[in-house]
């Protein structure tokens, strides 16, 4: 008999690591924050961590920038720190994914500080991608290599002292790799070993489909960056580096894994980086970017699950991430009644649990945490604000610190008297993990539930489901002996059969309020 990997249909936690618990009391999360924070995830029912980049960082673009890939930033602890925390993370049970950022660097790493020190056309610019400039349109005036765009506002390119230019996909601070260079290859395999002998247990790639460029560095002319037949993303080249990777994999115990952050434009393009000797699983982003609409999850579920079928991969969901709007805010509509959000949170989070595959959730939504709308201009660092000369706010918003326990800021967060790196609301003290362990109607108590229930049925569901006659507002599916019910409309719908076994807020009688979820036991299939 063969086991199912932990992974395929594991519960992950996203730790973003900034903003999860201080242990030191400068004013940002740490390694120590989040082992002294075990306990908590491990009684809320996850199978897993993933931990955002702690590495030696200026933090720039949140540590997405790194400067040491083999070492952790002080801010955060030391290496000491992070092989405590994996021994801990074991012993309560739970798997630790971290987060590799093989596309591009920080600018303060020794390789482009070399390279910057180097005159064009040497081996120390070869790691990294440095471009002439074109004529401009008056004399004297030069422009970039090519028409890209950064992701965070302005173009992709920034000219150095001697005239090259550099490409940077990200912030000007983020230089990419030039990948198609043996020594860039050689060196992310050699730190994949290194995190790998010290126990994780699986990566999440950053820009996975980003490493390769067009060799021409053709125009955009219009098209879509991340078109998969674009100049920029999902170049074929890119799948010779993760069955290398799969094989370094492979070569350990204890069933390590791989997760890339990999947009596309089609299920095709997905499909090929899930074949046997490449990754894992990759994030499918459909069910973030789906409205409040029963249409829209409905397709986007269909969608995803058949992106991956021909695989025999698992499909993955996420509702809330590091890097979008938090999906309570998201929920609500100028017209709707305030604070639908967070009940629609609760109703869409069992249907997250009850699809096929592995759910990824975002700290902080156990608690019910909106996006924080209002922080002040001056406390904002996402380089998204400066990059768009402050038309787009950024994700901050998302970022602001966990509150644990008190009635003020830092809530628990930091030592009392500390304030955090990020502004906390001043009426955050119901939101704390504290006030709501105590409350068995609580956002946090509704997580624990849910999860626990989804833990018990596990071994009984089947990979695939059964999508059952539902009216328009709503959705029904069938999972072995597992039903969904998620009413998207205001008014009740009659429930499909079974006997309930969680709702998101109370029934009445046989009927699934508006705004509600509910699994049922399923009962008999009719033959």
């Amino acid at each position: 008999m063969t086991l199912t990997p932990w992974w395929r249909d594991a519960v992950v936690y996203e730790v973003y690591v900034r903003s999860f618990a201080d242990s030191d009391g400068n004013g940002e999360g740490d390694l120590q924050g989040i082992r002294s924070r075990l306990g908590y995830l491990r009684d809320l029912g996850v199978d897993a961590l993933w931990l955002t980049p702690f590495y030696t960082s200026p933090l720039a673009d949140g540590g997405y920038d790194v400067a040491d890939y083999r070492d952790v930033d002080p801010r955060f602890g030391t290496l000491r720190d992070f092989d405590a925390l994996v021994a801990d993370v074991h012993a309560h049970g739970l798997r630790l994914i971290v987060d590799i950022v093989p596309n591009h660097s920080s600018d303060r790493h020794p390789w482009f500080r070399e390279a910057l020190a180097a005159p064009p056309g040497s081996p120390a610019r070869s790691r990294y991608i440095f471009r002439p400039g074109k004529p401009g349109e008056r004399p004297g005036e030069e422009r970039p290599p090519n028409d890209w765009p950064s992701a965070f506002g302005g173009p992709a390119w920034t000219r150095t002292d001697d005239g090259e230019w550099y490409l940077h996909l990200y912030a000007r601070e983020q230089p990419d790799f030039n990948w198609r260079n043996p020594e860039v290859r050689s060196e992310f395999e050699e730190i994949l070993r290194f995190w790998l002998d010290r126990g994780v247990d699986g990566f999440r790639i950053d820009v996975a489909a980003g490493l390769f460029k067009d060799a021409s560095f053709r125009d955009l002319g219009g098209q879509d960056r991340r078109a998969s037949d674009g100049p920029i993303y999902s170049r074929p080249e890119v799948h010779d580096v993760y069955r290398r990777w799969r094989r370094i994999l492979d070569e350990y115990d204890g069933d390590r894994m791989a997760i890339g952050e990999v947009w596309t434009d089609g299920p095709e393009d997905l499909a090929l980086y899930l074949r046997p000797d490449e990754l894992h699983q990759v994030f499918q982003f459909d069910l973030q970017l789906a409205s409040w609409s029963a249409t829209q999850f409905r397709d986007v579920a269909t969608a995803a699950m058949k992106a991956v079928a021909p695989t025999g991969a698992a499909p993955t969901w996420v509702l809330s991430s590091h890097d979008s709007i938090r999906h309570v805010t998201r929920y609500e509509r100028p017209e709707s009644v305030p604070g639908i959000g967070y009940a629609r949170a609760k109703a869409a989070l069992l249907m997250l649990l009850a699809l096929p595959g592995s759910a990824y959730l975002y700290q902080g939504e156990e608690l019910g945490l909106p996006e924080v709308l209002d922080l002040p201009d001056e406390a904002r660092q996402d380089p998204i604000w400066e990059r768009t000369n402050r038309r787009l706010a950024g994700r901050d918003g998302c970022r602001v610190p966990l509150p644990w326990a008190g009635t003020a800021e830092p809530y628990g967060f930091s030592p009392d008297g500390v304030r955090p790196w990020l502004p906390m609301p001043r009426d955050w003290a119901s939101r704390t993990a504290e006030a709501q362990a105590s409350d068995p109607s609580s956002m946090l108590a509704f997580y624990r539930e849910a999860l626990a229930l989804r833990r018990r049925m596990a071994n009984d569901l089947p990979d695939d489901l059964e999508w059952l006659d539902s009216p328009e507002t709503a959705v029904f599916f069938r999972r072995g002996p597992l039903t969904c019910a998620l009413n998207c409309g205001e008014n009740p719908v009659r429930l499909p059969p079974g006997t309930p076994l969680l709702t998101s807020t109370p029934l009445y009688g046989d009927l699934l309020p508006g705004n509600t979820g509910c699994l049922l036991e399923s009962g008999p299939t009719a033959a």
